[in-house]
């Protein structure tokens, strides 16, 4: 297991790239009432986003009614289907019918078209359980399949089926910590296909086991056989940022010059505090192989934050291989003058040299 660490941290140069401050021009809702956040596309198995028949990619978002208080989103996430083209989103619907999902909220997670089958299968996570009382942190992670209609809706749901379990050996219980940043993880499973060998993986947001820290954010890992696509088995993480920071949110991993670049996204409060802490942004390392060894990109993992005028305005970015970058808008605005965007982010694109990497401007 690598480790991403407060000397990494200590690393983040004062003059690391920043993404161009989001304006108003830039927040449009795509549905009335509606806010989004963690967006990802329906993906060929390398990664490549699906076209449908006009052109148009189906992408998949977490999407709740308004509340006054954003935080409350988190307790009525659903997964939503939009349509992206051109420069322009459009909402489909809810992705998952009512009562299949089996947790109480639909978390994030990643989506491939299977060629083999003709079938979409989305691994997503599942908050809480159906039917609880009050919403809790439990999560888990499943997968589920369902066609792809001449619609370009997804319909008659099948095979669910939870993933992998938690081994308590390497990886802890979510039932345990606080609300929102503090909480523990198993969550966010992010497909990729090594295209040396053709193995399968699923990275995903977890929490270190016999930690003596609160803040003991790790990027867990299960892989699958090529011949076996479906047949997961949990594994070490891969990464740990134990006493460093709680939550390696959304990782996911690009091939790119023959090189392996494993991406998460962070925020500024979920740093231990008694030690360096960095700014709300993208993070990744780099690699030979999945296996590693694994070298922070720029030497501190830092690939660019948020502008300092806006240091929350977007989060949860997500790069493909064509090096754009997605994520959403959140706090947007300098000074006492923000507020929540709720919506879909401006692409930007990445530049990739070895360790290297920042922002095209």
């Amino acid at each position: 297991m690598s480790s991403w660490t407060a000397a990494h941290v200590a690393a983040i140069a004062p003059d690391a790239p920043t993404a161009p401050m989001i304006g108003a021009h830039h927040v449009r809702p795509v549905a009335d009432n509606l806010d989004i956040w963690d967006a990802w596309p329906v993906q060929q198995r390398d990664g490549t986003p699906i076209a449908l028949a006009d052109g148009a990619q189906l992408w998949m978002a977490l999407a709740a009614p308004h509340f006054s208080d954003p935080d409350e989103r988190h307790g009525h996430a659903r997964i939503h289907l939009f349509h992206f083209l051109g420069d322009r989103w459009s909402h489909v619907g809810a992705a998952m019918p009512d009562g299949f999902s089996p947790g109480s909220r639909e978390w994030s997670g990643s989506a491939i078209w299977d060629e083999a089958s003709g079938d979409i299968i989305l691994y997503f996570t599942a908050a809480g359980r159906r039917g609880e009382a009050a919403p809790s942190f439990e999560q888990r992670m499943f997968s589920a399949c369902a066609r792809l209609t001449e619609t370009d809706g997804l319909t008659d749901w099948h095979d669910l089926r939870e993933i992998v379990t938690i081994n308590p050996v390497h990886y802890m219980s979510t039932r345990e910590g606080g609300g929102i940043g503090t909480i523990k993880a198993f969550r966010d499973p992010a497909y990729f296909c090594d295209p040396a060998d053709g193995r399968h993986y699923l990275f995903f947001a977890a929490s270190q086991a016999g930690s003596a820290s609160a803040y003991n954010g790790v990027v867990g890992l299960a892989s699958a056989d090529p011949a076996t696509p479906d047949d997961w088995t949990i594994a070490p993480p891969l990464l740990s940022a134990d006493g460093v920071n709680n939550e390696l949110e959304r990782p996911h991993m690009v091939a790119y010059d023959g090189r392996y670049y494993l991406f998460w996204s962070t925020q500024r409060h979920v740093f231990n505090p008694d030690g360096p802490t960095g700014p709300t942004g993208l993070y990744a390392m780099v690699a030979p192989a999945v296996s590693g060894p694994w070298r922070p990109v720029n030497g501190s993992g830092l690939v660019f934050a948020n502008p300092a005028e806006a240091p929350a305005q977007s989060y949860s970015w997500m790069v493909l291989p064509d090096l754009s970058v997605t994520s959403f808008i959140d706090n947007w605005g300098d000074g006492e003058d923000r507020r929540f965007g709720g919506t879909f982010a401006p692409f930007q694109r990445l530049w990739l040299d070895g360790d290297r990497a920042g922002i095209v401007a």
